[in-house]
């Protein structure tokens, strides 16, 4: 547990630096964020390239808006409060210009690099895109929130406008979805 408060120690002490105008904490800090934040985009908009896309628009506000941070403990919230908001954007984005995106998308299904992004993905990686279908978009955004951002509810909440009880139980009916539907398979459907 010594190494958890160190953990939490440093990230606070490194986004301090950056909100001080310090890139190199910034930098730090992205490398301890990269990952969960990609995670989170992907399982969110279902798409690698879009999720890339949105974690450099994410980052890059990030660091424009870091001066602004204004309790640097919290940073990991901030910064998934950031990309919530991207991945939001991106998906009303789609659902606005569904008619003509469902036609690309239908004229690049054989293109080789959804072919060869699909073809990566391991059959456990399957199963939770399918597992994640089963939500609704609340339950979905507190699962991926606490299991991928390892924030808690009151940072969800803070996040999404929800109370956090309202989260807690989003989450737990979320999550007892998933372990339904893994447990069942495809019989689910």
């Amino acid at each position: 547990m010594n190494t958890i408060n160190t953990d939490k120690h440093t990230e606070t002490m490194l986004a301090s630096q950056a909100a001080g105008g310090s890139k190199e904490s910034f930098c730090s800090l992205y490398g301890l964020y990269k990952d969960k934040l990609y995670r989170y985009a992907v399982y969110r908009l279902g798409d690698p390239h879009e999720a890339e896309d949105a974690v450099s628009e994410c980052v890059l506000a990030a660091w424009q808006r870091i001066g602004q941070l204004r309790k640097p403990d919290a940073f990991g919230a901030w910064i998934f409060r950031i990309l919530h908001n991207v991945c939001a954007g991106y998906i009303a984005g789609s659902i606005r210009h569904r008619d003509s995106l469902q036609s690309i998308y239908e004229s690049d299904a054989d293109s080789s690099s959804a072919a060869s992004w699909q073809g990566s993905q391991t059959q456990l990686s399957i199963e939770l895109q399918d597992a994640l279908a089963q939500l609704t978009d609340d339950e979905r955004t507190a699962v991926l929130l606490s299991v991928i951002g390892g924030l808690n509810s009151n940072e969800i909440s803070r996040i999404t406008g929800a109370a956090p009880g309202s989260v807690r139980s989003r989450l737990s009916r979320g999550l007892a979805k998933m372990r339904a539907y893994l447990g069942n398979g495809e019989d689910n459907e």
